[in-house]
């Protein structure tokens, strides 16, 4: 079987289709033989999963019998091998037949790694609000893995609740595609926002404007439950103040509290109550 991520590899072009391809994605090296039935077995579940991932991994099938140098370079004296590359080093390998299951926890862990510490440290600092440790936790992590969409994730958030929306705008302005996606788009307003009023001449402000200015301000120091209170009230007193925007703005601070805040979900019936 062949497709654009399952390909056959030779001995002539194995250090650039595998080595220096699993620098953008990880690929898993298949050593297989015509003559061994336990390695066509492990083919066909290596083949069934490659299809499945959609690209997450490409999967490299290399014929033992037609690339015996390469074989031997390799060090394969077992019949089915199974090598895994990621950003241009050997991550994991094994030999012998193997469960669906078993080669699924293998991919897994190569696909998602759960490995990088600082990373979960920064979650971890995000959980309990402390904004300011989490910045560097997640930078050090965007060093080794640039395009890690949950440690870019909390970095815009950290970053926010720093009052530096100029900076979680350029992270958020060119998010990559991801199921965090939707959670960067909606802090996108409420960066915007900051961003402006920071620039904007309070002296004609009424009430309103200066409850709103101030409930934003509060956001920025990372006293996010005293600025989302204040926006409510905004929007209890005029529901169409700013048009649809304060609602955005409210969806975007209701995004930077921890998903296990008990207080989220009254916060966002008290929304709901508002506006219905």
């Amino acid at each position: 079987m062949s497709s654009d991520h399952i390909i056959q590899v030779t001995e002539a072009d194995y250090q650039y289709e595998v080595v220096s391809y699993s620098s953008t994605v990880p690929v898993i090296v298949d050593v297989w033989a015509e003559w061994s039935q336990t390695s066509k077995a492990l083919s066909l579940i290596l083949e069934k999963l490659a299809q499945e991932a959609k690209g997450a991994f490409r999967l490299a099938r290399v014929n033992s019998d037609e690339n015996k140098n390469l074989i031997m370079r390799m060090n394969i004296t077992n019949l089915p091998t199974v090598f895994a590359y990621f950003k241009g080093e050997l991550a994991n390998s094994f030999n012998g037949i193997k469960s669906e299951k078993q080669i699924r926890d293998f991919l897994q862990a190569l696909v998602n790694p759960k490995n990088d510490l600082m990373r979960e440290k920064g979650l971890g600092l995000l959980s309990l609000k402390r904004w300011e440790e989490a910045i560097p936790a997640f930078q050090k992590s965007l060093k080794s893995d640039p395009d890690n969409s949950i440690a870019l994730l909390g970095l815009a958030k950290s970053l926010i609740a720093q009052n530096k929306p100029s900076d979680a705008l350029v992270i958020l302005n060119a998010f990559p595609s991801s199921k965090e996606y939707q959670s960067a788009e909606k802090l996108v307003p409420l960066a915007l926002s900051m961003t402006g009023l920071s620039m904007d001449d309070e002296t004609e402000e009424d009430d309103l404007g200066i409850m709103f200015r101030q409930s934003i301000h509060l956001i920025g120091l990372g006293n996010i439950n005293a600025g989302l209170d204040g926006l409510l009230d905004v929007l209890r007193t005029d529901r169409n103040y700013k048009d649809d925007e304060l609602k955005k703005l409210i969806l975007g601070v209701l995004e930077l509290m921890p998903p296990s805040d008990p207080e989220i979900r009254s916060y966002r019936n008290e929304l709901a109550s508002i506006l219905f």
